[in-house]
């Protein structure tokens, strides 16, 4: 393999592993404070997508779309929440992780009824059309866009978490609760905007991937299966973990792709296998999470 090929085949690797990297984030912040398994994240996923598609057909401003898909994603979720999720806090994690799974079943069949089973197209916004040059290759410019659109949302996270103090009281919370309501803070409030940012960021990376990946009703089934290969070789509820390991994953499967296409799909269990028979609770995980 020559370097500029090698080079290639990293960035494709980083760009499909930045979808990655957003889908496990949001369902390992929700876990790490919430210990919730979110069955339906994959469809908050494909929801991002439908919300960008009608909203770019509505107004033709994809920029546009970034920020209203948040706001109504995120919305969703919270109302999911407040009325669905938060009455089964406390009754096991089996409970809230059967809830989800309905609730992602319920969505995938109404937007199936709403918008058809077709599908709807998505194109790459005029101005990150054709490609790049990065001197040994040339590379998508959409694809270098989604790089870097990762890169702020993390580092937007990354303050929100470590440099707020509504960023302090999340990262207590999800040590001790009991505390942190002792303090006199609202932790359902804190439960509430948590699942939201967390479905939030799966509904950015539905419609930052909608110009790849298409937009379909069925397109979150895969992505919750691969999300969660992601949160579990970066260990459950770990966010440094899903960054890790989200890069890890689409960087593997770009290889693999290149040298073994029939086995690309097949190269991110087997690598969460081997993850799993050295570090049984992934790269990140802590002991004991679910306890």
């Amino acid at each position: 393999m020559t370097l500029d090929l090698f080079l290639l085949q990293l960035f494709t690797g980083l760009a499909l592993g930045s979808i990655y990297v957003l889908v496990a984030l949001g369902l390992s912040l929700i876990f790490g404070l919430l210990t919730i398994v979110n069955f339906a994240h994959g469809q908050f996923f494909m929801l991002g997508a439908y919300v960008g598609a009608f909203t770019l057909g509505f107004t033709g401003n994809f920029w546009l779309s970034l920020i209203v898909v948040p706001i109504v994603v995120g919305g969703i979720g919270m109302l999911c929440e407040r009325f669905l999720v938060r009455p089964l806090y406390g009754r096991g994690i089996d409970y809230p992780l059967l809830l989800t799974y309905g609730l992602g079943l319920i969505l995938l069949e109404l937007v199936r009824i709403i918008a058809g089973t077709q599908g709807v197209p998505f194109n790459t916004p005029r101005l990150l059309a054709g490609a790049v040059d990065l001197h040994f290759f040339f590379f998508p410019k959409y694809r270098l866009f989604l790089i870097f659109a990762t890169a702020v949302i993390l580092l937007a996270l990354w303050i929100l978490l470590e440099k707020t103090s509504y960023g302090l009281i999340i990262r207590a919370g999800a040590r001790d609760q009991e505390i942190v309501q002792v303090l006199g803070v609202d932790i359902g409030r804190v439960w509430l905007i948590v699942f939201g940012i967390g479905v939030a960021i799966a509904g950015i990376a539905g419609v930052l991937a909608a110009p790849i990946r298409g937009v379909f009703p069925e397109m979150g089934v895969p992505v919750l299966v691969e999300a969660f290969v992601v949160t579990v070789v970066g260990g459950m509820g770990s966010l440094l973990g899903a960054v890790i390991a989200g890069l890890l994953v689409g960087v593997t499967f770009s290889f693999t792709s290149f040298f073994y296409p029939e086995m690309a799909t097949l190269s991110m269990f087997v690598l969460m296998a081997l993850v799993l028979v050295f570090r049984p609770r992934g790269l990140f995980g802590r002991a004991g999470v679910l306890g």
